[in-house]
Order: structure tokens, then sequence, then C-alpha cells
């Protein structure tokens, strides 16, 4: 044997190896000696944990419009809008281009009619999800702080305008840890076309531990790198390996590692190690029927990607996953729902990629019993202003000032709606409602206290929701 062929960055193997030993080969033996009781306080920090409070829902599936969709060409009606297009009118405006006190009307482009006994207004551009509405409760008065996709899509996700905060998933995960220990608690599923602005940032765990953060299914093929096993092989090679790391830690006593690190590690490494045993099967759409995979569209190719997210999400949701996240729209431009340009090519792209899907999700929630104890929540990180953001065309700049978001199950009432925004949709003028109240109503459904959910960092106990006190929709809670 050539003396490349075993050197590891300048270090023979034997070293290479010793080295490891203080961080793989730590939690390697740390995991060991857990399952003999040597290690109690190194507790996996996923370990389901009761709710502190009264409990709805026990699993949320955000179903995220990235990009931004257009309320008032969606589910907030607004007629007196009608014969008003290409009108020039004074309206105040916040978007990317800026503040501006004027702007061209660019009234609704498509009709509205009335469904459910609600009588609830929806334009013809969800015909499945429309007749939904009896289980939907709609927040027409939703506000956020920023225009901008990067620090928006953050707010929404984290509450927090700037990076390195845990999103809410991860919020989610640390107050109620996850009921099946060989998935994670947090699932997120990218567009075919990429991921959003930001990126990681939008699904990370910020200053709490790894373990917390969303795990990435993708949308095609294996949702996970190296999640089967090779041919003939009976447990995960790289359980092999930290077997082997854990004996030479222990031969050459490394130093301990903290114990809040160690468990986190433990349970990272304790899952992948589970899930490549049980995640197969939880992606394996082959044991849906004919008729449940036309209910989510998997027959059409226009429905068949977001189709199949949404019914991944569902048997998530059976296997115990506490959080699971669904992007609709991904990279730029035309990919996601940022109507900048064409408004009706846009929107009826994505629309016509995800009404059937949303559809099928909360029949087939609601006819498996699922419905009443699964929080689903469907929006962007912002709306679209009544006014084109050009001299000439469709396209709808952001407005973050005024939309529409909207939940359904998880002891969430059918068939309201809650909040206004003017005669145009520019602002919000009725019971304004920033994302904050959106993130107390979610954690509130799952039993938590919003304002006593914290976690102690830099000196301070931080929250989901800040320091002020934020009260839940409760028009909305059954």
């Amino acid at each position: 044997m050539t003396n490349h062929m075993h050197n590891f960055c300048g270090r023979t193997r034997r070293e290479f190896l010793w080295e490891s030993g203080c961080g793989f080969g730590a939690a390697a033996l740390a995991s060991l000696l857990s399952a003999d009781g040597a290690l109690g306080a190194a507790a996996n920090p996923l370990a389901p944990k009761p709710a502190p409070g009264s409990a709805k829902a026990k699993s949320v599936i955000f179903l995220f419009m990235y990009g931004g969709p257009s309320h008032i060409d969606t589910f907030d009606y607004k007629p007196t809008m009608v014969g008003m297009d290409g009108k020039t009118i004074a309206v105040k405006t916040h978007g990317r281009g800026g503040h501006k006190n004027e702007g061209r009307i660019v009234e609704p482009r498509w009709k509205f009619k009335q469904y459910g006994q609600s009588g609830k207004w929806v334009s013809d551009l969800f015909p499945n999800l429309a007749h939904c509405v009896d289980d939907i409760a709609f927040m027409h008065s939703m506000t956020a702080e920023s225009p901008i996709h990067g620090s928006a899509m953050l707010m929404m996700n984290s509450g927090k305008l700037q990076s390195g905060s845990p999103s809410i998933g991860s919020w989610v995960n640390y107050g109620l840890g996850s009921v099946n220990e060989n998935m994670p608690g947090y699932v997120v599923m990218l567009d075919h076309t990429g991921g959003p602005i930001s990126g990681a940032k939008n699904w990370s765990s910020g200053y709490m531990p790894a373990t917390y953060a969303g795990t990435v299914f993708r949308p095609d093929g294996s949702p996970i790198n190296d999640l089967k096993l090779p041919e003939g092989t009976t447990r995960p090679l790289q359980r092999d390996l930290l077997d082997t790391l854990a004996k030479l830690n222990e031969r050459h006593r490394q130093p301990r590692l903290d114990q809040a690190d160690l468990a986190s590690r433990i349970s990272t490494y304790e899952l992948a190690y589970k899930m490549q045993q049980h995640a197969p099967e939880a992606v394996d759409l082959s044991q849906e029927t004919e008729h449940t995979k036309k209910l989510y569209g998997l027959d059409n190719e226009q429905t068949r990607q977001f189709g199949t997210r949404c019914l991944l999400a569902r048997r998530l949701v059976e296997r115990g996953v506490r959080f699971i996240q669904v992007y609709s729209g991904g990279s730029h431009n035309d990919d996601n729902w940022d109507a900048h340009g064409d408004l009706v090519a846009n929107h009826t792209k994505h629309a016509g990629a995800t009404d059937l899907p949303i559809a099928g999700l909360l029949k087939d929630l609601k006819q498996r019993g699922l419905l009443e104890e699964t929080l689903v929540v469907w929006g962007g990180e912002f709306g679209r202003q009544p006014t084109a953001e050009y001299d000439v065309g469709t396209g709808r700049d952001h407005n973050s000032m005024g939309f529409t978001m909207w939940m359904a199950g998880g002891g969430v009432k059918g068939g309201v709606s809650v909040g206004q925004t003017d005669e145009i949709g520019s602002v919000a003028v009725d019971q304004p409602m920033h994302v904050k109240r959106l993130h107390a109503t979610v954690l509130n459904q799952l039993g938590l206290d919003p304002n006593a959910l914290s976690y102690f960092f830099r000196g301070l106990d931080q929250k989901l929701v800040g320091v002020e006190h934020t009260e839940p929709i409760k028009e909305i809670i059954s």
C-alpha cells in the first residue's frame, strides 16, 4: 500500500481516528452509555413533552405561498374596484419600489362567487378550494413589518426581521418534542424549482441546538440523501463508524462534551440511524390508493409536484411529525408568486398547481378524522398592492400593510372571516393583526402559552412572539 493511501490531511489513519474521537466518537460513546443508564444527564432533547395547556392540535401543516399571493385576486373580495381599471388614484403604498402616493388601479382579474353555507366570496382562481370554505377561517387584515422578501420571510418564519432566531417549527419542536423517535419533529418540503430567498435561515433553529431545526425533504426521488442502505447491509454504515470511534474515545479518554451539546449530538445521530430504517416507508406513496392519489392531483402534471408534497404532509402527520412546512414557489421571478409583471400568467400558474392539492389535503384530513387535530395554515410573506407597479402591465408590488391568510382544522372555527382591508385592499383598517398574532395562535392551538414559551439566550428569556404580550386571534378559535 502506498503512503498516500493511508494518509488523511497530513495525518496517519491512526491519528485521524484518534483526533476524531472527541467529537464524533464522544457522541456515539455517550449514546451507548445512555442506553445502559450511565448518562442520565444527557436526555434526548426531542423527547415528547406534555402540552402545558389545552391542546386542540397535535400537528401543523404550513402551506407557504412564497412570493406573496395577491389577496384581492384570491380571497379578499373588492367589488367596488370593478370598473376602476387603469384609473390613477391617490393612495399610499410601500413596496420594493419604495413609498408612493398615487397609482394606477389594476382591478381584480378574476371573478368572485359565493360558496358554502357561509357564503364566502372566492375568486375563480380556486374553484376546488372554494368548496372547503366552511372549514376555513380567513384573516383579512394581516400586517407585517417589511415589504422586502428576505426580511418578510424571516418575520413570517421566526418573528424577527433579522436572521439568527429559531423558526416557528423549531419553537414547536422545542416546546413539545417529538412523539415519533424515528422521524424528525419538523420537516420542510421545498418547491421543485428551488428554495426561497435566505434558504435555510427560514427553517433554522437559530440559537437553539441544531436538533430543533427543520429537516428538508426533497420533492422527488429519495427525500433525504443516503436514506436507503446499500444492498445486503443490515445496519447503517455510519453506525459502524460511530461504534469504532466510541471505542477509540474510551481508550484515549477524550474530554467530555458539554451536556446540552452532547444530548443534541446523540439525538441527531440516533435520528439519522432510525430514519434509515423507518423514513422510506413514510414516503412510500405506492401504499396509497389511486383514488387518494387523484384526490391530490398526482395524475396531472400541473398538480403532481405540489400534490405529492401535500400527500406526504398527511402521511407525516399520521406518523406524529409535529410541524410540516410545504412551499409553493421557489427560486426567483415567475417561479414563485411574486407577480411584478404579468399577474394573470403568474397567478394562473401557481393557483393552478396548488388549488386541487390543497382542497384534496383538507378533504383527506377531514375524512380520516385528522383535520380536528391538524392545524393547516395558508399564506405568503405578504400580499400585493391594488395598483400597478409599472406604467404598463398588470404586475403588482409587495404589500405588507394588509393581506390575507387562512387557517383550518386544529380547533379553528370554519366559515368565518376576521378583519378587513380598505375598499381597494391597500391597508388593513379593521382589526389589524400582526404576524406575531398568527404565531401566537399556532402555539395556542398546540397547547403552548405563546407568552410563556421561552429559551434563555444572551441573558434574556427569548420568545417567538417577542417581549410584548401577544394575544392569539380569539375570533377564529372554537
